[in-house]
């Protein structure tokens, strides 16, 4: 399978063209807890073609070892890179809060859940932030055409929803729609002077309160964080 799986990777690179049947998706809703009936409690996970999945391991793979190059992705973020993880945020932000209480200062945090991250990327905007960070301008035409033109229907049980299409987001379930969220939010700390963590969508910002000015330096951080 190899050889024609590399001659359709090259003809989709140099086309800038994308079969229709790779931006299918199949979405299954995973229950997280709580009352079955409620919408809300439920993760959206995709199900999609696992050969544009092949396709998306070699985008990942050259995403990845680009930026790592040029050091472009935010050091704060702990989600699905390599050498972090959710473990590493924690100890991360803990020693912090340690080193803080160790020397009598007081520390203030808040805690930041993004409502329907993955689902609310604007396309327009994430492939602007790719294309200025060193990317080759193919790739790029290939992560535009992988995004723009999607369909999903929701599969519960043997029942299927008539098929939508997808206007924002990231595939959750897809292997480059991690990567492509945090390129997203890859500029998450400009203008922030607070001390910002992550992992994926889960955020936490913090900063130590020495003078009475902290405060107001924190608040302007969450007011720029909103905007």
């Amino acid at each position: 399978m190899i050889p024609y799986l590399a001659r359709l990777l090259d003809i989709t690179m140099n086309n800038g063209t994308l079969p229709g049947d790779w931006k299918k998706e199949t979405v299954i809703p995973i229950h997280k807890g709580g009352d079955r009936s409620l919408v809300t409690n439920y993760r959206p996970v995709s199900l999609t073609s696992v050969v544009c999945k092949q396709m998306e391991h070699v985008k990942t793979s050259y995403l990845r070892q680009v930026w790592n190059k040029s050091d472009w992705l935010y050091e704060g973020q702990h989600g699905f890179s390599s050498g972090y993880s959710c473990e590493s945020q924690v100890i991360t932000v803990g020693q912090d809060i340690a080193d803080s209480l160790d020397n009598g200062d007081r520390i203030d945090a808040i805690i930041i859940d993004f409502s329907k991250a993955f689902d609310l990327v604007l396309h327009g905007r994430l492939l602007t932030k790719i294309a200025n960070s060193e990317v080759d301008c193919r790739v790029v035409v290939w992560i535009r055409k992988f995004l723009l033109g999607r369909t999903q229907r929701v599969r519960v049980g043997e029942h299927l929803s008539e098929e939508v299409r997808a206007t924002s987001g990231v595939p959750q379930g897809s292997v480059l729609g991690l990567l492509l969220f945090l390129a997203y939010v890859n500029d998450i700390s400009m203008n922030i002077e607070s001390i910002i963590r992550l992992f994926a969508d889960d955020c936490v910002i913090y900063r130590k309160m020495i003078k009475k000015e902290d405060i107001e330096k924190l608040q302007k951080d969450l007011d720029r964080l909103g905007e």
